[in-house]
């Protein structure tokens, strides 16, 4: 994990290239030559054992900075990540890392090894992120070429540093919002979420986590709906090289999530979806006046609509939902009787008597039912008609409920029979 494509360290040939250090005594040099033999056998536990027999009998060694440097790369070895961070933070505190490790080579590889290993800390402490996001800075400023290295084999490798370092100060950046979430602290895990989508704008991960923020307040803020709803769409639109996101995460967790709380907040609509994509991918927050309808939005637009084009029957549908309710017959004694009631517009299913009738039976046909015929209202009339009503007429009324059962559902209404319009009679056959 922590080696650097094309870049050798030759421990052995620079530490004798520096001429004005000297080892103390032959037993010195061969605890030395032990530990970095270890190393290049990849046997990290032999080298620590080795590297502090070398600390113990020579504290005040002539190589104590290479000999620091060789901890790093041991505990790194090792896979005892913080450990190589505390290792590193001594060597990066130096006024002069150059005079303490004069390499290029070196120097990139500890501040590699150091940028590199805290995702896997654990639990790092403030001063390992500290040092890690130090370390990430100077890869990023890292203009040295190692010796032996060409052009081009220096700007790959420079490419490879920069993506590690800019992973780092994206995962250090991301540690506090992290925190807080896991405590279920809402609020600071906008605040730290929010300033790393700032300092990463690109970042995948920071938007995701910037929406995740913004759901966790959605339960006592519902205006937070809207920010996280972008956040996710951004994290599912961004490039994920671009965006340092594993492409399968992306397509397997982020896609499926935004599909669906977009569906949950504003209902199915493949191509409003899309556009959100497409406005998200443009900036990392929302812009000022951005909004996203809510399904129940979208209802009342509706229903407000529906009740401007369609009047009479939307105030039918408004009385019976009451009448059917649980407490229909309490509504029905409270509000209802006795109340003149606007104009509505139903059906003729029946007459009583058939000719000069004082009884109308009414359906009002529903949009989800247009063809029901149940008749749910009957006209008590002031007076008789004059002939036979043509029945499965259209015709409107105004009246006054005056009786109401809600099994069967019927509705007693008293109507003048001049408040009755496209009522059509024929003349009554006599007997």
């Amino acid at each position: 994990m922590f080696r650097i494509i094309t870049l050798v360290v030759c421990l052995a040939a620079a530490l004798a290239a520096q001429q004005a250090k000297q080892y103390k005594n032959p037993a010195e040099y061969q605890v030395y030559k032990a530990a970095t033999s270890a190393l290049a056998a990849n046997d990290f536990a032999k080298a620590l054992v080795s590297l502090d027999t070398w600390s113990q009998n020579y504290p005040d060694s002539d190589f104590k900075d290479d000999r620091q440097f060789l901890y790093v790369l041991a505990y790194a070895g090792a896979k005892q990540s913080a450990k190589a961070i505390d290792a590193a933070a001594i060597l990066l505190a130096k006024p002069n890392l150059e005079a303490a490790l004069p390499d290029a080579a070196d120097q990139l590889r500890l501040l590699y090894t150091a940028a590199a290993a805290i995702p896997d800390a654990r639990v790092p402490t403030a001063e390992e992120l500290a040092t890690a996001a130090d370390a990430a800075h100077r890869l990023l400023a890292f203009d040295k070429k190692p010796q032996g290295l060409t052009d081009d084999a220096w700007a790959q490798a420079r490419g490879q540093v920069q993506t590690a370092a800019r992973r780092t100060l994206l995962f250090v950046a991301l540690v506090p919002g992290s925190r807080a979430m896991e405590k279920g602290d809402c609020a600071p895990a906008e605040a730290a979420f929010t300033k790393a989508l700032q300092e990463n704008p690109d970042s995948v991960q920071a938007s995701w986590n910037f929406g995740s923020a913004e759901l966790c307040l959605y339960k006592t803020q519902p205006a937070k709906a809207i920010p996280a709803i972008y956040a996710f769409a951004r994290a599912a639109a961004l490039d994920p090289v671009k965006g340092m996101a594993d492409p399968k995460w992306q397509q397997t967790t982020v896609e499926p999530f935004l599909e669906k709380v977009f569906q949950q907040y504003h209902g199915a609509d493949s191509k409003a979806l899309d556009e959100l994509k497409r406005q998200a991918a443009q900036s990392p927050f929302p812009p000022r006046g951005f909004t996203i309808q809510s399904a129940a939005d979208i209802a009342r637009e509706k229903q407000a609509e529906f009740e401007k084009s369609n009047p009479q029957l939307a105030l039918w549908m408004k009385i019976k939902a009451a009448l059917s309710d649980a407490a229909g017959e309490n509504y029905f004694a409270a509000e209802l009787k006795g109340v003149a009631v606007p104009q509505l517009r139903g059906v003729l299913l029946d007459a009583k008597p058939s000719c000069r009738p004082i009884e109308l039976r009414v359906a009002v046909p529903l949009p989800d039912s247009p063809q029901s015929q149940d008749a749910e209202i009957v006209l008590k009339l002031d007076a008789p008609l004059t002939g036979k009503p043509d029945l499965h007429a259209d015709i409107q009324w105004e009246g006054v409920p005056s009786a109401f059962t809600q099994t069967p559902f019927l509705l007693t209404m008293d109507a003048e029979r001049s408040k009755i319009e496209g009522l059509k009679t024929t003349p009554c056959t006599r007997k």
